[in-house]
């Protein structure tokens, strides 16, 4: 029986694959390769390009391979895009999701685990924030990813059908091994935007906002590895395979960061002075959003491997390092 990884070719898909098969995990990643890479897909998962809002395509997968859980990654995840462009994130968001539950439900696929994000609380009640706070999306993105959690908790008791929705924000920094990294077109993330500036491609970063009601005016972030994000991903699709309940995790270091801070952290770092400038806002954006784990690590376990942004930045550092230009060169 194989583990399905759809958006198996994104960064934390990908991520994700690396450690199902280290883990001796048989793996079928699904990808239209939209955002996604190719060449970040482990050799040793079977690979299909298929849109996720295609039904043939994904009866055929499912009626081809032995599936026994599904994780899903499969959407738009620029919040600033999504604010511009609601309807293309509903579209993809929310239709490809109807469509791969559909298919689950008619193939008798029962588990899934849910990528999902911290920007379905929108601006938090508390720090840090626990999975029964209020939900208020600030932003199209984050409207879109608790739809589809609706989605499935409404499936869930409609059909046979067991989910997790995994809650996180900044996904950030590169396997240890440096043989697969974050590469966005454009890039949208803090921490490769940062490393840019001593890789040459830009002159400075830009801050967006430094009138925050925050430490010094800028927005705090929880920022957690890559890495730790996959294994939380595998630990959540076990927990559902033992029986597990329909369940929402929270996963973050429990720490918050400015961007300021991150900015500091990268220069020692890379040991460039990476200039940068105050911008306007970006539409949607909370000040802080920092959140705690305890339900995550209690009920599956869950700890954080590299858990400093020391760590974080300095394999992201390596990963670009080595590929300047990401999966294309």
């Amino acid at each position: 029986m194989a583990i399905l990884v759809l958006g198996g070719a994104g960064y934390i898909g990908s991520h994700t694959v690396y450690e199902l098969i280290d883990a001796g995990r048989e793996v079928v990643v699904a990808d239209n390769l939209i955002t996604g890479f190719k060449a970040a897909v482990h050799p040793k998962a079977k690979f299909y390009q298929i849109d996720l809002r295609n039904r043939v395509e994904l009866d055929e997968l499912f009626e081809n391979e032995e599936i026994d859980g599904v994780i899903h990654f499969a959407a738009f995840s620029q919040v600033g895009e999504s604010m511009s462009k609601p309807l293309k994130y509903y579209e993809n968001n929310l239709w490809g999701t109807t469509v791969l539950l559909q298919s689950m439900v008619a193939h008798g696929v029962d588990k899934i685990v849910f990528s999902s994000t911290a920007a379905t609380y929108g601006e938090p009640e508390r720090i840090p924030i626990l999975e029964n706070d209020r939900t208020q999306p600030t932003n199209c993105y984050g409207e879109t990813k608790l739809a589809m959690e609706k989605m499935m908790r409404w499936t869930g008791g409609a059909h046979p059908l067991h989910y997790v929705a995994l809650r996180y924000f900044n996904a950030c920094g590169a396997h240890m091994s440096g043989s697969i990294g974050e590469a966005h077109n454009p890039e949208t993330h803090l921490i490769p935007l940062i490393l840019q500036v001593p890789l040459g491609v830009r002159e400075k970063v830009s801050i967006f906002g430094d009138d925050y009601p925050t430490k010094d005016g800028t927005c705090v972030r929880d920022y957690i590895h890559v890495t730790d994000l996959a294994q939380a991903h595998i630990l959540a699709l076990d927990y559902l395979m033992k029986g597990g309940e329909s369940n929402v995790f929270n996963l973050g270091n429990g720490v918050g960061f400015t961007v300021k801070e991150v900015i500091d952290v990268a220069r020692r770092v890379t040991g460039h002075p990476i200039p940068a400038e105050i911008s306007p806002r970006r539409a949607g954006d909370p000040a802080q959003l920092v959140a705690s784990s305890e339900k995550a690590k209690s009920v599956l376990g869950w700890k954080p491997q590299y858990d400093s942004l020391e760590t974080i930045v300095d394999s992201a550092w390596k990963w670009h390092k080595a590929h300047p230009n990401g999966f294309e060169g």
